[in-house]
């Protein structure tokens, strides 16, 4: 699959959430694992970031909420803040 082909599932994946019944979110990623991964975390959030910015604050804050989540089951964030050095 192209670069292309798999932005534009990540699109369609980010719709379907926008649109699911709230709290069907969960089966709706677990019928998608195959698209779970750190570039849909990038497209949320960039996603996130044109609501943002295009008055859809409550599409925008969702998107984030759910990229923070997928990124920290990913382990591409940690689920705790890392502790100062001191």
């Amino acid at each position: 699959m192209t670069d292309p082909q798999r932005h534009g599932l990540y699109m369609e994946l980010i719709d379907q959430l926008l649109h699911c019944p709230n709290g069907q979110e969960p089966e709706l990623l677990n019928a998608n694992l195959d698209l779970l991964d750190a570039g849909l975390v990038q497209v949320m959030t960039q996603v996130a970031a044109y609501f943002a910015h295009h008055d859809n604050p409550d599409s925008a804050q969702f998107l984030i909420h759910v990229a923070r989540e997928l990124a920290v089951q990913l382990g591409l964030y940690p689920a705790t803040p890392p502790k100062p050095i001191s």
